[in-house]
């Protein structure tokens, strides 16, 4: 893609922010499913056994929490509700045809993407606080058995609801082609911004022409 025909989408640093993130998620999804699913259990050896994957995995669940927190911090605006997102929801069958409505003029992230982006930083919020009240030996003898066990129920569980989250967000980039040069090289093409976004194409073109 040349870059005089492309718009910048996604700065470096929040594409960097995204990529490492991905890789700690992966570290992390992976050595909690090897405790949740016994059969799974050798996954913990990928960051070097079960007591090493002990104590790096909330370590690396902090790290997660700050990457999503700077990611928050830099998109939450253009993930504000907005009353043109429920017409999105009612032509999603036509959406994923890849029939795009001009009448929805989308911003730079349709509905789709908000429930995401809001599903994501409400699960790992989650992930946070009941990772606190089991996390040993830092915090968890701070706290009763029962509480702790409610703990582990919703850490197990947001957990699993995040990881299928993630699927279907991989799933979702792969399947909009042009959505994963946005995380790769940061740019996307005119005709893509123009058909998929409007509402941001002109915003950072400065075409005044709405649909």
């Amino acid at each position: 893609m040349k870059r005089k025909n492309a718009i910048l989408r996604t700065p470096y640093t929040v594409r960097m922010c995204h990529w490492l993130m991905v890789v700690c998620f992966f570290f992390v999804a992976m050595s909690g499913l090897s405790w949740f699913f016994p059969s799974l259990s050798w996954l913990n050896s990928l960051l070097g056994g079960p007591q090493l994957a002990r104590i790096l995995h909330p370590f690396m669940g902090v790290l997660i929490f700050l990457f999503l927190a700077y990611l928050f911090m830099r998109l939450v605006r253009h993930n504000l509700p907005e009353p043109g997102d429920s017409k999105w929801f009612a032509e999603i069958g036509q959406v994923l045809k890849g029939d795009h409505n001009e009448e929805l003029d989308t911003g730079k992230y349709n509905a789709g993407q908000k429930v995401l982006f809001w599903g994501i930083m409400g699960l790992i919020s989650l992930l946070l606080i009941s990772g606190v009240l089991i996390w040993r030996p830092y915090f968890a003898p701070l706290f009763s058995i029962p509480t702790i066990r409610i703990g582990l129920f919703l850490h197990a569980l947001a957990g699993i609801l995040l990881m299928l989250l993630v699927i279907g967000h991989i799933y979702l980039a792969f399947w909009v082609k042009g959505s994963v040069d946005a995380m790769s090289s940061g740019y996307v093409s005119r005709k893509w911004a123009r058909t998929h976004h409007p509402r941001w194409y002109r915003q950072v073109t400065g075409k005044k022409d709405a649909p």
